[in-house]
């Protein structure tokens, strides 16, 4: 290293300031990296006539994250709610069950 920096000898302020530092530089690092990285891939799309966009679609890489499946249950009076069975049970599907009723009920 060029700038041997002794740690031990400096004061907390100097050890924080120097952090500061460190982080900001590393952010630099961090920009850089992914732009080189980003710029790589276009050039990889492009020679196979393609753009990132062709390539991602909506921007990402999983055609299936964030889509909800088929509803299998609906609340008996207000439609609109609806579950998939899958997850987190609803309040409404919970409190079906609490009332000592069976939630195949509530089946579509």
């Amino acid at each position: 290293m060029a700038n041997d920096i002794n740690l031990d000898k400096m004061s907390h302020d100097e050890l924080v300031a120097h952090r500061k530092d460190v982080d900001k530089a590393l952010k630099t690092v961090e920009a850089r990296r992914r732009k080189e990285a980003l710029d790589a891939a276009k050039a990889a799309a492009a020679e196979h006539g393609m753009s990132l966009k062709d390539l991602m679609g909506d921007g990402s890489l999983s055609k299936t994250k964030g889509t909800k499946g088929e509803p299998k249950y609906r609340h008996p009076e207000n439609p609109e709610k609806t579950w998939t069975g899958k997850g987190r049970k609803p309040t409404w599907i919970r409190e079906h069950e609490e009332a000592g009723k069976n939630v195949e009920e509530l089946a579509i």
